[in-house]
């Protein structure tokens, strides 16, 4: 039971017997690199999914890599992404030397926005890269109506929304490949690495030549025309997303009560609107409580939020810092007052705990606190 006074942190792994039991049986085998714990993994979480094929990777960002360079995507080409969420994935684009064209966001969901996306469209684009942000599905259908359109690839991060469900399917499942990260604060957390998953057989067989050289490919003269990355995971980290994958109907769950409680506790602030949920959207599972502070506010006064709740011993954070106003990319050409939407809502979006630790008392001192910090700070009310 937690203590008035105890450190809320924004994120805290959901971890159980269960885990360690795995873990401590793949410490006492005679493999730690990749092995048979991995492909059961894979196997589980495309399973899970619905997928034909999971091919485990160091990270979402690595995997997303791994998707450009197997599409043959590279210098030259461009790749129309979201500047705004929580992992910064779309690094990969600039990473496999392809060129990031960043599209404006929709105002409520915070997903890319297809219209707009549309309009960035030009003679170099290869695909588009579009984030499950925060956990709220983004616009597949129309996505993969512009994807088909003008011939691209629909690349899907999903990272932000394990569980999450649109059209009657589970995000992961909408891309021609799609991207999930495990490190915090993912809700499905094994400290570290990620997973790609993809129903193309080709493509699946191209990422597992360019992710790495296993033993078994030792004979293998496909593997031997490509220059692999050393970008596997190793059997503990699976081992650890193994038994999350195993209890994640759980590990959500608890995480649905919190919400619930969230929920119940912001009705004391004026003005207050539930969760947006967009067309189509059946569930969302959010990776962190994130609330809107008013127009009034700045990103300093957001800023001095963070200090003052932390004083309080509750962890809070910025959810987004754009990457169009980091300083690689103002280099090429980006800078604020592009993206407008992204802008409006990076400045002013306040991600606060959610785990599956939090407690319901916890809950009502962190909204009780957050609504005293912002009067203040006198900037009117709190949330929009």
């Amino acid at each position: 039971m937690a203590t008035e006074g105890d450190w809320i942190p924004l994120s805290d792994p959901d971890l159980s017997q269960r885990e360690l039991e795995l873990v401590l049986a793949t410490m006492q085998s005679p493999q730690l690199s990749s092995g048979p714990i991995v492909e059961a993994f894979e196997a589980t979480m495309a399973d899970w999914l619905g997928r034909q094929y999971g091919i485990g990777v160091a990270s979402g960002t690595i995997g997303i890599w791994l998707v450009l360079r197997a599409m043959e995507i590279g210098p030259g080409d461009e790749v129309i992404a979201p500047a705004y969420g929580w992992h910064q994935v779309a690094h990969a684009i600039t990473l496999v030397g392809a060129t990031p064209v960043f599209a404006d966001i929709d105002y409520w969901s915070g997903c890319l926005a297809p219209a707009k996306a549309e309009l960035k469209i030009g003679p170099r684009t290869k695909a588009i890269l579009a984030s499950n942000t925060n956990g709220h599905p983004a616009a597949w259908k129309e996505l993969r109506e512009l994807a088909d359109k003008h011939g691209l690839k629909l690349i899907e991060d999903s990272t932000e929304a394990i569980g999450s469900r649109y059209l009657g399917k589970m995000v992961g499942t909408f891309g021609d490949a799609a991207v999930f990260d495990f490190s915090q604060p993912s809700a499905l957390c094994a400290g570290s690495g990620g997973m790609i998953v993809t129903d193309d057989p080709t493509l699946a067989t191209e990422l597992n030549y360019l992710r790495e050289r296993r033993v078994k490919d030792r004979s293998s003269v496909s593997v031997g025309s490509r220059v692999p990355l050393q970008a596997g995971i190793s059997e503990v980290t699976a081992a650890i997303g193994a038994a999350q994958i195993e209890r994640v109907d759980e590990i959500l769950a608890r995480r649905k009560a919190v919400e619930g409680w969230y929920q119940q506790h912001m009705e004391a602030f004026e003005g207050i609107k539930p969760p947006y949920l967009g067309p189509d959207v059946d569930e969302v599972h959010w990776m962190l409580y994130v609330v809107h502070l008013g127009k009034r506010f700045t990103a300093s006064a957001r800023a001095q939020i963070v200090e003052d709740m932390e004083t309080q011993a509750v962890e809070c954070a910025a959810y987004c810092h754009p990457l169009h106003q980091q300083f690689h990319y103002q280099t090429l050409g980006w800078k604020r007052g592009l993206l407008p939407d992204t802008e409006r809502i990076g400045d002013r979006a306040l991600a606060l705990p959610l785990h599956g630790h939090v407690e319901e008392d916890q809950v009502r001192f962190i909204v009780k606190t957050l609504k005293e910090t912002s009067i203040n700070i006198g900037a009117g009310v709190a949330i929009y």
